[in-house]
């Protein structure tokens, strides 16, 4: 395949490794799995069809894992520039050229290698961040708060409480509009009981 060059098959590796990424930070969602998956296809094919070289697959791997590393630990610039330079090593190198030395434009190898670093560390690092962090709002403390039944409530339905709209459940069903009181939650769903001035049977 005439379009099939090392620069093509290099671009698509590193689509690749992004495109996995994402779909390990955000999984779920479907799109970004099945376009990983067609990446990955896309890569493995290249990897057959043109001539490269193992030992620059490896050094394209520890690139990786210390991006990785990188990630993972505060103002980790030593782990980041390792890493940035073995992905840039092993990209130049990762393919044989019929003519001399150098199969990726290194110029490219360059500009992939800092769009994959600055990814990993802009994006996957803000993700995992937002993923570890503790929910702002202490959950429990809504146990015994008041509110009011916004629709009907038994088996699910909405509940106002403290300035804000909740899924809630209820032991027996609780009409629309009457005072209610937090007793539990599941979750993000709160359990809710009528007030006893709501006059509802429960």
């Amino acid at each position: 395949m005439d379009w099939l060059t090392p620069d093509v098959a290099y671009v698509l590796l590193a689509a690749a490794i992004v495109l996995t990424a994402l779909a390990a930070v955000t999984p779920g969602t479907g799109v970004l799995e099945v376009a990983a998956f067609v990446a990955l296809g896309w890569t493995a094919y290249a990897l057959w069809m043109l001539p490269f070289n193992p030992w620059a697959l490896v050094v394209l791997a520890v690139g990786l894992a210390a991006f990785v590393q990188a990630v993972r630990k505060p103002r980790a610039w030593g782990w980041l520039l390792a890493a940035g330079l073995a992905f840039v090593v092993g990209s130049i190198f990762l393919f044989r050229a019929e003519r001399g030395w150098l199969a990726v434009h290194p110029a490219l190898a360059v500009v992939v290698s800092g769009f994959v670093g600055g990814f990993f560390w802009l994006v996957i690092r803000k993700t995992l961040e937002a993923m570890q962090r503790p929910p702002a709002q202490d959950l429990d403390a809504l146990i015994g708060l008041e509110g009011e039944a916004r629709t009907p409530v038994h088996h699910e339905g909405t509940v106002y409480v403290d300035g804000e709209l909740w899924s809630a459940r209820s032991r027996c069903p609780i009409p629309a509009g009457h005072p209610i009181r937090v007793v539990g939650r599941e979750g993000l769903v709160l359990l809710v009981e009528p007030l006893p001035e709501a006059e509802v049977p429960c």
